[in-house]
């Protein structure tokens, strides 16, 4: 009984679960932005463009 409540309070256990979500988070983060970047720079650029009447 005793080990059963030490292993409950334990907050060791998940650290490999967050680890893996922060990376998978990252991956995505930098596939989305690779895929996205350039279109939003021109969406910028066409936008400032308008703005300063060139």
């Amino acid at each position: 009984m005793r080990r059963l409540l030490h292993r409950l309070q334990d907050d060791r256990g998940d650290v490999p679960g967050w680890v893996l979500i922060t990376l998978m988070t990252a991956a995505l983060v930098i596939l989305i932005w690779a895929l996205a970047g350039p279109a939003l720079g021109d969406i910028f650029q066409n936008a400032i463009d308008k703005v300063s009447g060139i």
